[in-house]
């Protein structure tokens, strides 16, 4: 009887031991396990969490970012269009010359100009093949071929803000399709330190050779964004800080009234005939009509981003 009490004691111990067959897994579990990962590596540390984060935000915002796939070269067409264009710095890389081409004052101005530039390939073609380049357009023996524009995006406008330590001050054009309303908007902009323009991808004007003449050379130092959805974009400039300003001819505010004008603000400009869409100006957070004692019942785009354009630059002084 004690026999069998001591075996039944044995098999109801709490005590731990060796496990037979056990592999020498407790051996494994005493052996070390290198060395400590660094924080980056450590699962639920700080440091892994904010590089994760870095990562995230990099895949989000690629650099450079750009404001979409590049469209086809233009073609400028004509003696005097070209020389206008090279005269006004528009950007350009091959200038086609007719062989054998009647040699006047404006031909040789323009191997001259594009000589000066630098840059610009000179090519000598044959008529029919200028021809068939401008579908039997009159080239006069001259043709110009500027290259897509390389937009940014609509971020890009605030970080360049940013990093020049200022308040974004972005003009966002909706329905103007008049590529000379644009070159003056990008004109405006530079001269009231502005920090660019955004323009929708599609159904508004681009950044073509004539938008480029009408900025009258600022278009290189005032960036345009394009936007696959202009209602998105001001919705994402909303999250960032800004106040998105409508101008509109039935408007709440003032001109003069308006208190946003020294702070991140973005000022949207609608077409000449339509104004605003009925989405962006839901969108915005303010709609503000500028005072016109003339009668004139509305000004084009170009004229009127200009106005608030000297207001803001005022305020900003």
């Amino acid at each position: 009887m004690a026999g069998n009490s001591q075996r039944r004691n044995r098999r109801t111990s709490n005590k731990k031991g060796a496990t037979v067959g056990s592999g020498g897994q407790r051996r494994r579990g005493l052996e070390g396990k290198g060395p400590t990962p660094p924080a980056e590596m450590r699962k639920g540390h700080a440091k892994q969490r904010a590089a994760n984060a870095r990562a995230k935000a990099a895949n989000r915002r690629p650099a450079p970012r750009r404001g979409g796939p590049k469209g086809t070269n233009e073609l400028v067409v004509g003696r005097n269009p070209v020389v206008e264009a090279l005269r006004e710095g528009v950007p350009a890389n091959v200038l086609y010359v007719q062989q054998f081409i009647d040699n006047d004052e404006r031909v040789r101005e323009a191997l001259q100009l594009a000589n000066e530039r630098g840059g610009i390939n000179l090519m000598e073609a044959p008529r029919g093949e200028l021809d068939r380049m401008t579908n039997g357009l009159n080239h006069q023996g001259l043709v110009l071929q500027v290259p897509p524009y390389d937009y940014a995006h609509p971020e890009d406008l605030v970080d360049a803000a940013a990093a020049e330590g200022e308040a974004p001050l972005i003009v966002a054009l909706d329905g103007v399709t008049d590529p000379r309303n644009l070159g003056a908007v990008v004109r405006s902009v530079s001269a009231f330190g502005g920090h660019g323009v955004v323009v929708p991808e599609r159904r508004a004007a681009g950044m073509t050779a004539g938008a480029w003449k009408t900025s009258a050379g600022t278009a290189a130092r005032t960036p345009v964004a394009r936007a696959t959805n202009l209602t998105r974009a001001l919705e994402s400039y909303q999250k960032a800080g800004l106040t998105v300003v409508g101008l509109a001819a039935d408007g709440d505010v003032e001109l003069h009234e308006l208190e946003v004008l020294d702070g991140p603000v973005v000022i949207v400009v609608g077409s000449e005939g339509k104004g605003l869409s009925r989405l962006v100006g839901e969108t915005c957070d303010l709609r503000v009509r500028i005072p016109m004692p003339g009668g004139a019942e509305s000004l084009n785009a170009g004229v009127a981003a200009g106005v608030v354009l000297y207001e803001a630059a005022r305020r900003r002084a």
